[in-house]
Order: structure tokens, then C-alpha cells, then sequence
């Protein structure tokens, strides 16, 4: 379940990652499956390509892309989120979501 984000915020990162770009929507999260995890950011891009290279790039698994069209995305969680949001210059989503 997501929350802690409005519907212009979520349209933009949709609109973005239709275009071909990658695109960062962080906002809040629960489940269950993973305890203490407040957050999640979405990188999305409909090109999947950019997007696996994207992933290359942070040493991050391409495997685990979630090919959800037409917004296929991976999902940045724990330590690495924040890690990754800096190296992308995404402070204000780690300020705002107090990562």
C-alpha cells in the first residue's frame, strides 16, 4: 500500500517513465514481508533496456525489474535506497521521506 504522495506527484513519475526516462517516485510503504522498511522508491522507465543498464550501473540485479506495463520499475528498499538517491541527486526525496 502506498501513501504520502499525491496523484499530480504519481501522473508525473508515470508521465516520465512513459517517455523513456528514468524516473525516481519515492513514498511511504508496509509489507509485512519486509519489517522496518518504511519506504520504497519506484525507478521506472518504459524502456527496458535503460532501465537494466540503469540497474548495471548501481550494481543492482536487472532480474529483479518488475515488468509491469506500461510502467515497469525497480523498486529501491533499505541502505541502498538512500545510498542511490544521493549518487542521483534525489536529496529531496530522502529529506522528505526522512531516509
Amino acid at each position: 500500500m502506498a501513501f504520502g504522495i499525491t496523484r499530480e506527484e504519481l501522473n508525473r513519475w508515470k508521465e516520465a517513465v512513459a517517455r523513456g526516462e528514468i524516473a525516481f517516485l519515492t513514498h511511504y510503504w508496509r509489507d509485512p514481508r519486509f519489517p522496518g522498511i518504511t519506504t520504497v522508491t519506484k525507478v521506472g522507465c518504459a524502456d527496458l533496456g535503460k532501465l537494466a543498464s540503469w540497474c548495471e550501473r548501481h550494481q543492482l540485479n536487472p532480474r529483479y525489474i518488475h515488468h509491469r506495463p506500461p510502467f515497469p520499475h525497480f523498486d529501491l528498499i533499505g541502505s541502498r535506497q538512500k545510498e542511490i538517491l544521493l549518487q542521483e541527486n534525489m536529496r529531496d526525496h530522502v529529506e522528505r521521506f526522512r531516509l
